[in-house]
C-alpha cells in the first residue's frame, strides 16, 4: 500500500482491523436616499469602469487606486456623487471601511511554539517533537489539524502516520485517516485517495458524513468515479446528502461524459429543495461548449431561468462560461458584452430596456397580505409594543389619507451624531414637505421632551409640516413603518436605514422574500449626502430590476465581480449582455 513506509512495523496490523466499528454520521425605481453629515471630506469612493471583468482587473486596480489618491489630495472636495447606493453590491463594505465601529487593536494571536513539519520526519524526529509539545490536547490530533489547516504535504502527512502506526501496533485511527485524507483530496493525489478508501472500505461498516464527503470528491475524479455514486446512495440511507455531494458526483459524471447521470443528479439535487452550487451550474455551460444538442441547450436556459426565479447571480468565471456557451451555440450569432445599466434602465451594451422594478398590483396585493399577516398580525411586534397602542395606530392611519413618504423619525434624526437630532429631522421634513408631498413622522414619545438633542419648537415645526404618531419609547418602529407605507399603497415610501432583515426573515417563503426585496429596493429612500446647513440630497431611484431576464433574441445577466464584496441584500453592478446578430 502506498501509505506504508520504509521503518514501519507490523505491517499488516497497520490496514488490518480490529473490530469492524460502525460510526454514526457525526427595482419599480429603488428611490434610494443616503445622508452624510459632518466633516466635508470625511466621505470619500471610488468606481471602478466596467471592463471585460477577467483580463483588465490588475489595470483596473491600478487605475481606481490613483483616482483614490487624487481625491484624497483636496481637504476641501465633496462628496462623490459616485457613492453607492444603498442596495448596490460592495455598499456595506465600503460604509463599515468608512465607519469603523471600533479602533481597538487586536491582541496578536497566541502560537504554539510548535513550527508544523514542512518535510517528512523520521520517528526519532516525531518523538522530539511530541516532547516539545505543551498542549493539553493529543499531540496526534493538534498537529494532524495543523497539517490540515497548513495544506501540508502528503509526504508530511505520510510520515506522521507511519510514526503513530509504529507506536500503535499497525493501526491509525479514523479521525487521523480522514485528516491524511483531505491531504490527499486537497492535492489531488488520487492513488493515494483509493489506498484510504480501501482501507476504510474494510474496517468500517458506516462513515460520518464528513469522511463520506471526501471520498465522493476523490473519487469523483478518478477512473473509478461510479463508486462515489455508490457512496452518495450510502448518505441517502441516513440523510439528505449535501449540495457539495451532488457538486461532485455532477463534475465526475461530466468530467467522463455521462450526461444523463449528470443531468439525473442534478434533477435529483432539486428535487431535495436544495439550491445547487453555482460551480455546479457553471460546469454545464462549460461541458455544452462541445455539445451541439437543442436539448442540452434547452436545459441550460432553464438553468438561467432557475437563477432567475431564485434572485442568483452568478460570479466573472461562471458569466465568462455563460458567453462563450452562447457565442458557440452553432447558427444562432449571439454576441455577449460586459457592460452596466443606465439610471434609467436602458443597457449600454445593446440599448434594450431592462425590466422595471415595479410590482405589478397582483403581486403588491400578494405581499401586502403576507406582510399583514406574517410580519404585522403574526411576528413578535407585541414584544416590543402592545395590541392597545397598535390597534390605535392601525385607526389612526385609517382615518387619515394615503401618505406619500413615510419617515423613521428616530432612524433619520440619528444619521448624523454630530448634529442636533431634532434639526436633522425637520430639515428632512421642511425639504420634503416644500415638494407638496403627504408625509408621516413616526417617533417615540421622548422626542417631544425639552433636550439638549431634542429641541421643542423644532418638534413643532415638524409636527406642523408633516403627519406624526409618537409611539411609547419601548415600542419598536418598524411595524408601524411598514403598516403604514403599504397602507397608503404603491406609491408611498418609506425612509430609513433599517434593511429589514429580520422582517424579511419572518417571511414563508423564499418567494415572498423575493418579492418584499423587490417591494424594498424600489420604496426604501436613502439619503445620499448632506451637509450642515445645505440641502438634503437624495440618491436616484432605480428603475429596474436587477434580475436574470430575457426577450427570446437577448439575455441579460447581473453577475457578482470578483474582487466586490456583495452582502445578501445587495444586488450586482455589472451586467452581461446577450444579443443577437441581425
Amino acid at each position: 500500500m502506498s501509505l506504508c513506509l520504509s521503518g514501519i512495523r507490523r505491517l499488516p496490523k497497520f490496514w488490518k482491523s480490529n473490530p469492524c466499528l460502525e460510526l454514526s454520521p457525526g427595482h419599480s425605481s429603488y428611490l434610494s436616499l443616503r445622508v452624510y453629515c459632518g466633516i466635508r471630506n470625511q466621505q470619500r469612493w471610488f468606481s471602478l469602469k466596467t471592463m471585460c471583468p477577467q483580463d483588465t482587473k490588475s489595470r483596473n486596480l491600478l487605475i481606481t487606486k490613483a483616482r483614490y489618491l487624487r481625491k484624497d489630495e483636496g481637504s476641501n472636495k465633496q462628496v462623490s456623487s459616485d457613492f453607492p447606493h444603498l442596495f448596490a453590491a460592495g455598499a456595506a463594505k465600503k460604509r463599515s471601511q468608512m465607519n469603523p465601529q471600533s479602533k481597538d487593536h487586536a491582541l496578536p494571536p497566541v502560537r504554539n511554539a510548535i513550527q508544523v513539519p514542512t518535510k517528512p520526519l523520521n520517528s526519532e524526529e516525531w518523538d522530539k517533537l511530541k516532547e516539545e509539545f505543551k498542549g493539553k490536547t493529543s499531540f496526534e490530533n493538534w498537529i494532524s489539524s495543523q497539517m490540515a489547516h497548513c495544506h501540508s504535504s502528503v509526504d508530511v502527512a505520510k510520515s506522521l502516520l507511519a510514526w503513530v502506526a509504529a507506536k500503535n501496533n499497525g493501526i491509525v485511527g479514523y479521525d487521523l485517516l480522514v485528516k491524511y485524507l483531505y491531504l490527499c483530496v486537497f492535492h489531488k493525489q488520487t492513488s493515494e485517495v483509493i489506498d484510504v478508501y480501501e482501507i476504510m472500505k474494510a474496517r468500517y461498516k458506516s462513515l460520518e458524513s464528513g469522511g463520506y464527503s471526501l471520498l465522493i470528491r476523490g473519487l469523483s475524479h478518478s477512473d473509478r468515479w461510479r463508486e462515489s455514486l455508490l457512496l452518495l446512495e450510502d448518505i441517502k440511507k441516513v440523510i439528505t446528502p449535501s449540495k457539495k455531494n451532488y457538486n461532485d458526483c455532477i463534475q465526475g459524471a461530466l468530467l467522463h461524459q455521462d450526461v444523463n447521470t449528470a443531468w439525473h443528479l442534478y434533477q435529483e439535487l432539486l428535487g431535495h429543495d436544495l439550491i445547487p452550487l453555482l460551480e455546479t451550474l457553471k460546469a454545464f455551460f462549460d461541458f455544452g461548449k462541445d455539445v451541439k444538442d437543442d436539448h442540452y441547450s434547452n436545459k441550460l436556459l432553464d438553468i438561467l431561468l432557475y437563477l432567475r426565479n431564485n434572485q442568483l447571480y452568478p460570479g466573472e468565471s461562471f458569466a465568462c462560461s455563460i458567453k462563450t456557451w452562447f457565442e458557440s451555440v452553432p447558427g444562432k450569432q449571439w454576441k455577449g458584452q460586459f457592460t452596466t445599466i443606465q439610471k434609467s434602465g436602458q443597457c449600454l451594451g445593446c440599448g434594450r430596456t431592462i425590466e422595471p422594478i415595479h410590482l405589478s398590483p397582483e403581486e403588491y396585493e400578494f405581499l401586502k397580505g403576507k406582510i399583514m399577516k406574517d410580519v404585522i398580525d403574526g411576528g413578535d411586534q407585541y414584544k416590543k409594543t402592545t395590541p392597545q397602542e397598535l390597534k390605535r395606530f392601525e385607526n389612526f392611519v385609517k382615518s387619515s389619507p394615503p401618505f406619500d413618504i413615510v419617515i423613521d423619525g428616530l432612524n433619520v434624526a440619528k444619521m448624523f451624531p454630530k448634529a442636533r437630532e431634532s434639526k436633522v429631522l425637520l430639515d428632512v421634513v421642511s425639504q420634503l414637505a416644500k415638494q407638496n408631498l403627504r408625509l408621516l413622522v413616526l417617533g417615540r414619545k421622548h422626542m417631544l421632551r425639552q433636550r439638549s438633542r431634542w429641541r421643542k419648537d423644532e418638534m413643532e415645526k415638524v409636527q406642523k409640516q408633516a403627519s406624526c404618531f409618537f409611539a411609547d419609547d419601548i415600542s419598536k418602529d418598524d411595524p408601524f413603518l411598514l403598516y403604514a407605507t403599504l397602507h397608503s399603497g404603491n406609491h408611498c415610501k418609506f425612509i430609513t436605514k433599517d434593511l429589514m432583515r429580520d422582517h424579511k426573515a419572518c417571511l414563508p417563503d423564499a418567494k415572498t422574500q423575493r418579492l418584499f426585496f423587490k417591494w424594498q429596493q424600489g420604496h426604501q429612500l436613502a439619503i445620499m449626502n448632506r451637509f450642515l446647513g445645505s440641502k438634503v440630497t437624495f440618491q436616484h431611484i432605480f428603475s429596474y430590476d436587477t434580475v436574470v431576464q430575457t426577450t427570446g433574441d437577448s439575455w441579460h445577466i447581473p453577475y457578482d465581480e470578483d474582487l466586490v464584496e456583495r452582502y445578501s441584500y445587495e444586488v450586482p453592478t455589472k451586467w452581461l449582455c446577450l444579443h443577437r446578430k441581425t
